[in-house]
């Protein structure tokens, strides 16, 4: 299954169990491992990934259509995605290393990290502090561009360029989980001294050599490995369970390397973010356009918003029946649309049933893809990601056997259930002993490493098929029962949803927290999933808490966040790149 190694080769097991995907970087000291995590992508997050929960988690892809090749269309489309690009010349591999190391002694730094993630069983406290390595290289701008699981949860950061025995303090300027890129700046003037910043080249073709530089687990100095690209396609990642374009190298890539650049020529082609566990010489590389996407996001906005979701789960249309029976002609090719997310503006215009034939006018296989530079496809999720938010997109669909041309304005949506909540304390509140929390899949990931077999059945099956219905909405639970004399008896009622409060729907926990306090009536009244109901008194209860936060220790009856009014009126996005 897939793997995430923040310290040790063991986090973020996700449920490939042949090949895991590791994302790498190295432990200081190599003591214990990690408490694991593991991200799965919702099954129904609207992505035009056919694939299902079990598959969502694997390296996706290796799939081949017709699309008249020959066509003067396809040609422009093929132009369209990769624009003008000479062909790779053979070059020699070693030459190309030695240029790297040149290119990185002044590039190309050392980080070092000191995270403590939350737990979120006790959403209150922390777990202890761990360190850990990675690589990273300055750019434009006096930068420095690393991999987001470097420094997820970080409390604190420092860097060391070569040759240098000082390390100096860096703080995180912007951080995409989903892209599993962060940048860094440095203020000390003295560290940027003889620094140079590497330039950003284009994705490479297959067979071109790149040079991975680093400081991989296994010494302290920088480290060069030189390999050849061996496949570029939509990819998943890891850290931030989403799917985006990556390449697939065969230089070892290792714990610690994570961050570090992979230099194609003089330029930068990818960032090493992790690799493919139990198979040799499989590594993946960031590639360009994601890289500048992430960079200009950042650059326009002062912060990561995020990549955009079409919001629709779509369906092949590989068999000649189905495409008889939607009234699709024989040179009409796309993929039919199964469900549409309600917080999409697809929902506006889009209907199940519906075929969508191209997108910004790039035609779309029955099978899902759109032509790639010479020959190659890849999925039209790619085309997706690189929108930017609040971009518009055209697509033209096929309903009841008529072509339709339709704009939809394309931004970052959220699941109902988060995938990963780094960088951010967990919500709580607690009312009489009551623990109440989103429902997260951290949450479910605190039961161990086969959290999907081990973890409430009815929960974990929610937070990988339910979506959102209305904005700002959570999942709410009852995590657990903080046992007292006036809980007594309801102990056997937690890990289930809550449904209401006083009769009213639950929208989130800053609602639910407003429903109880509201202090209307003599009693206030909890109803639960299998129709369960706890009943408290108010004035009781609210003594109770008091006592309750004493003798477990607890600070507060509520996180931060439920205190700052400005915030949390409604929880904030958690964006998806899921299509």
């Amino acid at each position: 299954m897939f793997r995430s190694a923040l310290i040790l080769r063991s986090t973020r097991r996700l449920l490939n169990r042949h090949h895991p995907i590791t994302a790498v970087n190295s432990p200081i000291p190599v003591i214990t491992p990690l408490t694991h995590r593991k991200f799965v992508a919702p099954v129904n997050t609207y992505t035009s990934n056919f694939v299902n929960a079990f598959s969502s988690a694997t390296v996706l892809y290796n799939t081949s259509s017709s699309i008249s090749s020959n066509s003067t269309e396809n040609d422009a489309t093929v132009e369209l995605l990769e624009g003008e690009r000479v062909p790779p010349r053979l070059t020699d591999g070693m030459n190309d290393a030695y240029l790297a190391i040149e290119l990185a002694l002044d590039s190309v730094v050392k980080i070092f990290t000191v995270s403590s993630s939350p737990n979120y069983f006790l959403p209150w406290q922390n777990k202890s502090q761990r360190e850990s390595t990675g690589s990273g290289f300055v750019i434009r701008g006096k930068r420095i561009l690393t991999n987001a699981h470097v420094v997820a949860d970080h409390t604190f950061v420092l860097v060391r360029k070569h040759g240098s025995p000082t390390k100096y303090r860096a703080t995180v300027q912007a951080v995409g989980h989903e892209c599993d890129l962060a940048i860094l700046v440095v203020e000390s003037e003295e560290f940027w001294e003889g620094m140079n910043s590497l330039e950003l080249g284009d994705v490479p073709f297959l067979q071109e050599a790149v040079a991975v530089v680093g400081y991989p687990q296994g010494g302290d100095n920088i480290s060069v490995t030189k390999g050849v690209v061996s496949r570029v396609e939509p990819t998943q990642y890891v850290h931030g369970a989403s799917q985006l374009l990556a390449i697939q190298i065969d230089a070892a890539i290792n714990p610690g390397n994570s961050g570090g650049p992979a230099i194609m020529g003089d330029k930068v082609a990818g960032v090493a973010f992790q690799n493919l566990s139990g198979a040799e010489n499989i590594g993946y590389i960031i590639p360009v356009p994601v890289i500048k996407h992430f960079i200009a996001g950042v650059e326009e906005r002062g912060e990561y918003v995020g990549f955009c979701s079409l919001g629709l789960s779509c369906q092949p249309t590989e068999n000649a029946q189905i495409r008889e029976y939607f009234q699709m002609q024989s040179k009409l090719t796309g993929v039919l649309v199964s469900r549409i997310n309600p917080l999409s503006d697809a929902s506006r215009v889009l209907k199940k049933d519906d075929i969508v034939l191209s997108f910004d006018g790039v035609p779309i296989a029955n099978d899902g893809t759109v032509p790639f530079r010479n020959r190659e496809r890849i999925t039209f999720d790619h085309l997706v990601s690189m929108k930017k938010p609040n971009e518009t997109a055209e697509l033209k669909v096929l309903r009841n056997g008529e072509v339709h041309d339709f704009k939809i304005t394309l931004h970052p949506l959220q699941p109902l259930v988060p995938v990963h909540q780094f960088d951010k304390l967990p919500s709580y509140f607690i009312f009489a002993g009551l623990v109440f929390i989103p429902l997260t899949q951290p949450f479910l990931h605190e039961y161990g490493e086969e959290w999907y077999n081990t973890s409430p059945r009815r929960l974990c099956e929610r937070a990988l098929r339910e979506l959102p219905k209305k904005p700002g909405e959570q999942l709410i639970i009852l995590s657990q029962v903080l046992m007292d004399d006036i809980n007594a008896g309801y102990e056997r009622l937690a890990e289930l949803q809550v449904k209401k409060v006083n009769g009213v729907e639950v929208l989130n926990l800053k609602h639910l927290r407003q429903l109880v306090e509201d202090g209307n009536q003599k009693n206030v009244r909890f109803d639960l999933d299998d129709e369960r109901v706890i009943v408290l008194n108010y004035e009781s209860a609210r003594i109770a808490t008091s006592r309750i936060l004493k003798r477990h220790r607890i600070p507060h009856a509520m996180s931060s966040d439920l205190t700052d009014d400005q915030n949390a009126a409604e929880p904030q996005l958690a964006c998806s790149t899921s299509l």
